[in-house]
């Protein structure tokens, strides 16, 4: 069985291709990019200049001199010799035409509190108060490194561009990763801050968030990174929202601090194109999270862009993406994508069904919500709760996007007819945390949708497929193959943080003939998801094909979590798979085998799935943890994982007979299945 197998992907070629959807005529007439000949602009032949079209759309300092300067490849670096800040051009520069129009909305989740409007003008002044905190108490500086741990509140966004004024390199970890995950990432970083919040809502509860951080810090500590400063933002100013008591000479107040610095102008800091704007850790296939590192310039220009041309947003718009700021999608199409092009960008605390299944729907008519972007996972998870609920409520979306996941045709046609009342453009994204922004998507207003395909490439994103030899898989072929990108682009993370060797040999390794070469084209990007390209160029992304699960859009390593079941002491192996599920697409079933001696029981099964959710986070507890009596494996030892997939996903688990121990798998079936 090949590799492409053993990932599912070999499902691809009995899928039928889905008709065409137009957009309508009212969505084409006001769109942002409506000339076919973007394509020819962004064509190889004019690589890489015409990525200044991008960069254009920010205010710099300086001009740079080298569009794109390879001669460290594959470690990219884009607009060498320019100066810009990336606070200054999310913020500052709108105020001339746009300080009184909201830049954020925040809903908080309790119905009963007022959603907060906060105009560009107030938005910049609590940015550069909390920049000159940054800078004046906590005495950090351009390249320092920061970890945010904090929730979907306005305090995370106006942190993030605090960092970015000052030129420190933020780091924020989602708040619903443990204190474990939180600590080896502070950790990882050589932070010495940590900025966190008291508390936040989710599902109708105030969750205590500090305790999290205080485990954070001591995890740092033993790993060897001290923190010196832990600031708590207080999700109810002068209240305090926490069990955990505040450490003295450690532990401040956001909102006592900021009082000392009120109406202080921090001077946005004039920061390389090249230098370093965030750390975003992912889950990789090996334990260790990786750093993935974007850049200011090429970066910020890129996720511009994309909010422009293929979100379509204009500075009058209001858009809502209902990701986490925790993830890629939120730093770049809640915060700085938006933000930097002026538009009004809809921050929501909680839960999408809480209290009800029309809480999106009532919230998108209260704020005349255009422009909605959300993961497939959610679609799924509105349709099932209140298939009914978007026809009682009256908001009329222009244009809305799915990402993070593949989407099933039939949740397509529910988004576009249902939630979109057969009036939106939809745009189905494919990217991923490296890559900063989106790789193949249609642009709205040019070319038609078709269900279940992200579409062709973007403007400047050149994608193929190649076999595991190397070999180019024609568009149209129907067979599956690992997905790639020719050539680099501004948005493309620059390295992995502390470990370039492992940048190269993840992203590049497999494809590339010469590692001494500095020509772009030996380094085709190889993304690690398996695809399949139709005729049209239209591509249908087909899930990972390494050791990452793609759980509700969020990408989390087998190996984080089965290092998690191995510290419970009586599991001996332990084997994560991905299982199919109807609403979240796919989540771990967790297979362990015990040490001679111990038996099993349901508190050992509560106690394994427990640990996984207190060293990786509760987005990481398995579905189902299966004591087993052995793993099947080879006569090497290796544990046959694909076997155990079959098994969870009911689909035929092949021949058996190489295994060692070919008995055991008749025994899982029996269990498994009954």
């Amino acid at each position: 069985m090949s590799e492409q197998e053993k990932s599912g992907t070999h499902y691809a070629v009995h899928w039928q291709e889905e008709d065409y959807y137009y957009p309508p005529a009212e969505f084409v007439g006001q769109a942002n990019m409506t000339d076919p000949k973007v394509f020819e602009r962004f064509s190889l032949d004019n690589f890489p200049e015409c990525f200044k079209e991008m960069a254009d759309l920010l205010d710099w300092d300086q001009y740079w001199h080298t569009t794109l300067d390879t001669s460290d490849a594959p470690c990219w670096k884009w607009f060498v010799g320019g100066k810009l800040n990336a606070s200054y051009n999310c913020v500052d520069r709108h105020l001339a035409k746009f300080k009184n129009k909201t830049a954020i909305h925040f809903v908080p989740e309790p119905e009963n509190e007022p959603i907060m409007h906060m105009t560009y003008q107030e938005l910049y002044r609590r940015v550069n108060e909390t920049a000159a905190v940054l800078r004046d108490f906590c005495g950090l500086k351009a390249g320092d490194r920061v970890t945010l741990h904090l929730p979907m509140t306005p305090e995370l966004p106006i942190t993030m561009l605090a960092c970015a004024r000052l030129g420190v390199i933020h780091s924020q970890v989602f708040a619903g990763f443990s204190g474990q995950a939180c600590g080896e990432r502070i950790w990882d970083s050589e932070s010495r801050v940590l900025i966190t919040m008291d508390g936040y809502y989710r599902n109708g509860k105030l969750l205590d968030h500090k305790s999290i951080g205080d485990t954070a810090v001591d995890v740092a500590a033993k790993l060897g990174q001290q923190v010196d400063k832990v600031l708590v933002w207080q999700r109810y100013p002068g209240k305090y929202s926490s069990s955990a008591s505040m450490i003295e000479g450690r532990d401040y107040f956001m909102n006592d601090l900021l009082k000392t610095y009120a109406r202080t102008y921090v001077k946005p800091v004039s920061m390389p194109a090249e230098g370093i704007l965030f750390l975003m850790y992912t889950s990789g296939s090996t334990g260790r999270p990786k750093g993935v590192q974007h850049s200011i310039g090429g970066y910020l220009s890129y996720v511009a862009y994309m909010s422009k041309v293929i979100q379509d947003i204009h500075p009058e718009d209001v858009y809502w993406c209902m990701a986490d700021i925790g993830w890629i999608t939120g730093h770049s199409f809640i915060v700085y994508g938006p933000l930097a092009i002026a538009a009004s960008t809809v921050i929501y605390e909680g839960v999408p069904t809480y209290p009800d299944a029309g809480r999106v729907w009532r919230i998108a008519e209260e704020l005349d919500v255009n422009i909605f972007h959300t993961s497939p996972t959610a679609i799924r998870q509105l349709r099932k709760a209140g298939p009914d609920e978007p026809a009682k409520y009256n908001y009329k979306f222009k244009h809305m996007t799915t990402v993070g996941e593949p989407i099933e045709p039939e949740v397509w046609k529910w988004y576009y007819n249902v939630v979109g009342k057969g009036k939106a453009a939809i745009v189905d994204t494919w990217w991923q945390t490296e890559t900063g922004g989106f790789l193949c998507s249609t642009v709205p207003a040019l070319a038609p949708m078709k269900p279940g395909s992200a579409g062709p490439g973007v403007p400047g994103i050149h994608p193929v497929i190649f076999d595991d030899e190397g070999n180019e898989i024609p568009a149209g072929s129907g067979k599956a193959g690992n997905i790639c990108i020719r050539n680099p682009w501004p948005g493309l993370m620059q390295t992995i943080w502390k470990d370039r060797d492992r940048y190269v040999s993840t992203y590049f390794g497999k494809y590339n003939k010469n590692p001494e070469s500095k020509d772009w084209r030996d380094w085709p990007y190889m993304a690690g998801d398996a695809a399949v390209m139709a005729a049209d160029g239209y591509v249908r992304i087909l899930g990972r094909v390494d050791d990452v699960i793609n759980v509700a859009g969020h990408r989390l390593g087998t190996k984080e979590i089965e290092s998690a079941a191995l510290t419970v002491e009586e599991v001996a192996e332990a084997a994560v798979i991905a299982a199919k599920d109807e609403i979240k697409g796919t989540v771990p079933d967790l297979y362990v085998s015990l040490k001679p001696g111990y038996e099993p029981s349901q508190e050992l099964v509560a106690k394994i799935s427990g640990a996984v959710a207190t060293v990786v986070g509760k987005i990481a507890r398995p579905n189902k943890v299966y004591i087993v009596p052995d793993m099947p494996k080879t006569r090497s030892g290796k544990i046959m994982r694909r076997i155990l997939a079959s098994i969870s996903n009911r689909t035929d688990v092949g021949d058996v007979t190489s295994l060692s121990n070919p008995e055991v798998v008749e025994h899982i079936r029996k269990q498994v299945q009954g």
